[in-house]
């Protein structure tokens, strides 16, 4: 008889300790609670936390995208590119063209007025003012324009002025024929051939 205890298990005995074990390692598993990952601040890279918001910068690439005149312009003419761009593009005119237009006629200044009437950047004689006394072989040369106060809004006056350069054009056939026309009376070609020039210009530059 060997030396020390013995211990002997019944197979009934095994059976039970085995499903106790089994029990109690599903009652353990049951009550297990998945761990919770801890909030972590990530630093930034300083490009991207001083990045411009993804919508402000696209519309300032818009912006800039939007401005079709040279930028060899004088800053009077050149601060109106986003407008001269729109309403030139709207009525089938080179933007530089309505630039070197406002340059001659006003220098860009929204509050010229000139000796005869003419009002804002592209010099528009008005219904009113001085232009009123302007008078034509059916009355008031100027009755169906816009007012004064219409005139020195620079949109408006830009908006204005492109559609009737526009429309010279169409009747005249000719740039040439219509700038003439758009321009003082009496000064033959001359007013014509200088806005030709700075058109020429600032579109080589």
């Amino acid at each position: 008889m060997p030396h020390g205890h013995s211990l002997v298990l019944t197979g009934s005995a095994i059976g039970g300790l085995i499903l106790t074990g089994v029990l109690t390692f599903l009652s353990s598993l049951m009550n297990i609670t998945p761990p919770v990952a801890k909030a972590q601040a990530i630093p930034l890279d300083p490009g991207i936390a001083n990045h411009a918001p993804v919508s402000q910068e696209i519309e300032n690439s818009a912006s800039i995208e939007s401005c079709q005149v040279n930028a060899q312009f004088p800053f009077e003419v050149h601060r109106w590119c986003n407008l001269v761009t729109q309403y030139a593009t709207q009525n089938n005119l080179p933007p530089n063209l309505v630039a070197a237009l406002i340059l001659q006629e006003s220098g860009g200044d929204p509050d010229a007025y000139s000796k005869s009437g003419a009002v804002g950047l592209m010099q528009i004689m008005p219904r009113d003012g001085i232009a009123a006394k302007f008078q034509c072989i059916n009355g008031p040369c100027f009755s169906d324009r816009p007012t004064m106060a219409e005139l020195f809004d620079p949109e408006f006056n830009i908006r204005f002025g492109t559609r009737m350069l526009n429309q010279l054009i169409h009747r005249h056939g000719d740039l040439r024929e219509a700038l003439r026309a758009y321009g003082p009376m009496d000064v033959g070609y001359t007013y014509a051939d200088k806005v030709l020039s700075i058109y020429q210009k600032y579109s080589q530059e």
